[in-house]
């Protein structure tokens, strides 16, 4: 079985699909700017960002992992939402029963216009703050950029007095509020997109910007496939997921190139040729 990269079939399918799920991963904001966590260009200074990216690295360098964080959150703020994000925000809006799974940090499909109720972020963003003291339970959320003065510096080690800290119990360390290694996914996120699943058939799964390969992307398009769904992949390199679909029998399309030029074109039927960009947020 080979994948199929014909759009008119797809658009087709588009449109008799009454129930949609997307799935959405770094290869999406790659045109505005903003690396890929893997791939070429996903270091910081000298450091492996995986290596920055978990609770043991908090505890032994909050402040490394916080000039980290605080870089991650300037590109962000820094960046725009591109056409692909603006897509599927208007698709949402368009599509009653649609939701979106979302991969991404960095708040450009929240700025976009992708309504809230149709998005879970799996991996929670970069502008929530959680306070690290046992005893509190403190999320809040901040735009500051940068979050404290201290942290405007670079190349510096950062008293711990001068990191981010709890407004609320005034002893304990902010933290991003992302999903580091090792950490589990957010217990609301998951049981949400698990309800949409169960609820009724996908017809059709979106995978925009991310490999099919890994997980949590894998599972969800086992599952949608094992329903009798149809997976339409969007990717830069699309060849490994395409190999490994043809192994699970799953059928549907792969469309190769750059996300934010194939899903205006690709969604056109529903979200029309000339859609205006809802005005994004934090400008």
């Amino acid at each position: 079985m080979v994948l199929s990269t014909d759009l008119e079939s797809f658009q087709q399918h588009l449109i008799n699909s009454p129930r949609i799920l997307a799935l959405v991963g770094s290869g999406l904001s790659a045109s505005s700017g903003l690396t890929t966590f893997r791939g070429k260009g996903g270091l910081w200074r000298s450091h492996d960002a995986i290596d920055l990216a978990t609770p043991d690295a908090f505890h032994r360098d909050p402040s490394l992992v916080w000039q980290f964080y605080s870089y991650r959150r300037h590109t962000s703020l820094k960046a725009r939402p591109n056409k692909g994000h603006f897509a599927l925000a208007e698709l949402a809006n368009r599509k009653d029963n649609f939701l979106t799974l979302t991969q991404n940090v960095d708040g450009l499909s929240q700025r976009a216009g992708h309504p809230p109720g149709k998005l879970l972020n799996l991996h929670g963003d970069l502008f929530t703050v959680k306070c690290t003291e046992f005893m509190c339970s403190y999320v809040g959320t901040s735009y500051n950029d940068p979050i404290v003065p201290a942290l405007s510096e670079s190349e510096t080690q950062i008293p711990e007095s001068e990191l981010p800290h709890c407004p609320s119990c005034k002893v304990g360390l902010l933290r991003p509020g992302v999903v580091w290694f090792g950490e589990p996914l957010p217990f609301r996120e998951v049981t949400m997109a698990d309800k949409f699943l169960m609820e009724a058939k996908v017809d059709l799964i979106l995978v925009v910007g991310t490999s099919c390969s890994v997980w949590p992307a894998a599972g969800y398009v086992e599952r949608v496939a094992r329903s009798g769904g149809k997976v339409a992949v969007f990717n830069t390199d699309i060849s490994a997921d395409m190999d490994d679909m043809d192994e699970e029998g799953i059928d549907g399309w792969a469309f190769k190139g750059d996300a934010a030029e194939w899903l205006p074109k690709a969604l056109e039927p529903i979200i029309g040729k000339c859609f205006v960009p809802r005005q994004y947020q934090y400008e």
